[in-house]
């Protein structure tokens, strides 16, 4: 018989540890003055980002969360973060945002999706990929064979351009260290960059996705398929063929199968 777990007690185990995370910095909601020193509290030893895989393919060791299920514990180490990003004032974007977009998923998934900046629907629900081109995402993430909760997205910029243009670099640099941090707490074991933005930033390069699909790529050891940005696609769907030719990729990387009643998006 599978016994149902009390709620009660994880309840209880999360009060506990954040009441330890608060000891270390944690749980205090940053000023911005402490923001201006862009120092947020450092990710705990043994919580680096690496696939979470040994090379023989058998689980790798995960990194203590003192007793808390890992979802509970990893979303706890993301808080403090998603404070830090609510009151950003590192670039002029916090000047017209409506509200700074985080990330939203599971924190203990295999897969992150990674975008370029939010959008004016974004803006106004504080989700990323929740316009035109979220439903077209979503039905990217479905023909994996996955659901949209069981991945985790965020972008690279967390507040909305003006007029939705081109996120600038020293707006992408004052970013920059919130990603890594999400990067390195979620751990994925595979990224998929969509767009030029999220793969120029995560690879250090300013080659075209033109050039950089088809292959995987490297972020700290974390394998990285760039392709297409699905608002591109909306503009572009005859180029839906070569998104779903980088899908399958990181999907043979994961041993995902796709569902037989699941079209190519």
């Amino acid at each position: 018989m599978v016994e149902t777990p009390d709620l009660g007690q994880i309840a209880k185990q999360a009060r506990e540890r954040i009441e330890i995370l608060k000891l270390f910095g944690w749980g205090v909601p940053l000023s911005r003055s402490a923001l201006s020193s862009r120092s947020l509290p450092p990710i705990a030893s043994g919580a680096a980002a690496s696939p979470r895989r040994t090379s023989e393919g058998s689980p790798a060791a995960e990194p203590s969360l003192t007793g808390l299920p890992e979802r509970l514990g990893r979303e706890a180490l993301l808080s403090p973060i998603r404070e830090a990003v609510a009151a950003c004032d590192q670039c002029v974007l916090c000047r017209s945002r409506t509200q700074a977009v985080f990330g939203v998923g599971d924190p203990t998934t295999r897969l992150m999706l990674v975008g370029e900046a939010p959008g004016s629907e974004e803006d106004r629900q504080g989700e990323p990929f929740v316009g035109a081109a979220g439903q077209l995402l979503n039905d990217i993430i479905r023909a994996m064979g996955l659901q949209r909760p069981e991945v985790y997205i965020a972008n690279v910029i967390k507040c909305r351009p003006p007029m939705n243009r081109a996120p600038e670099p020293g707006e992408i640099a004052s970013c920059r260290v919130y990603l890594e941090r999400q990067i390195e707490i979620v751990r994925p074991e595979v990224i998929l960059a969509l767009g030029a933005v999220s793969a120029r930033a995560l690879l250090g390069t300013e080659e075209s996705i033109g050039r950089l699909r088809t292959r995987f790529h490297e972020y700290k050891g974390i394998p990285v398929m760039p392709t297409y940005h699905p608002a591109y696609l909306l503009r572009n769907p005859g180029e839906k063929r070569k998104v779903w030719q980088d899908v399958q990729l990181v999907m043979a990387r994961l041993g995902l199968k796709r569902p037989a009643e699941s079209p190519p998006p």
